[in-house]
């Protein structure tokens, strides 16, 4: 990506995080990034490819930034699970005062064929994915019920975060989260 590129993404980036993304025009991420749209153009071809690559590179940070919180060897099963909630705790306070900018995205972008469409559900298939594969280890037989369930608290807790309409919510996430697993164990 040439550096005229990068400043174009990463302009658009904070706008549609912080405007949202119907709210942004190509002319106030030219502009902002001191680029022509001749040049926005030359790299990105559409609008549409600049959303894709925005939430495309948010979602690959969060999942290197998740991964980072997540070491399999040094955690037990629940508290690989519990990990995700902390994880997610300490990238809102970070990275999200809006809230989850895939979640603000489906907000805007709810047509199935639009290209960033795959990209916003891709994310969120992921997560529940990773729910399930951790849920398989603490109650295989459960897993895939555990894992929805602990998407649904993970999800609520973004949401409610961004919202700011409980305090800590993903600690009440991860105490909730926390009493599921014990359950599901005590069940095996």
């Amino acid at each position: 990506m040439t550096p005229a590129a990068r400043r174009v993404l990463e302009t658009a980036s904070r706008l549609f995080y912080e405007r949202g993304i119907h709210a942004v025009g190509v002319d106030l991420i030219a502009a902002d990034a001191g680029v022509t749209k001749k040049t926005l153009y030359d790299r990105f071809g559409s609008k549409e490819r600049i959303v894709v690559d925005y939430l495309a590179t948010r979602d690959a940070r969060w999942r290197a930034f998740l991964a980072a919180h997540h070491d399999p060897a040094a955690l037990s099963p629940v508290d690989r699970v519990l990990a995700v909630f902390d994880a997610s705790r300490e990238w809102m306070a970070a990275h999200s005062g809006k809230g989850c900018s895939m979640v603000n995205a489906h907000a805007e972008i709810s047509d199935p064929a639009h290209p960033a469409y795959a990209v916003i559900t891709g994310q969120k298939q992921w997560m529940l994915e990773l729910f399930t594969r951790l849920a398989e280890n603490v109650s295989p037989d459960a897993a895939r019920e555990l894992g929805r369930s602990l998407m649904l608290l993970h999800e609520g807790a973004l949401v409610t975060d961004g919202l700011d309409v409980l305090p800590d919510a993903f600690g009440r996430a991860r105490r909730l989260a926390a009493f599921l697993l014990s359950t599901a164990r005590q069940a095996r």
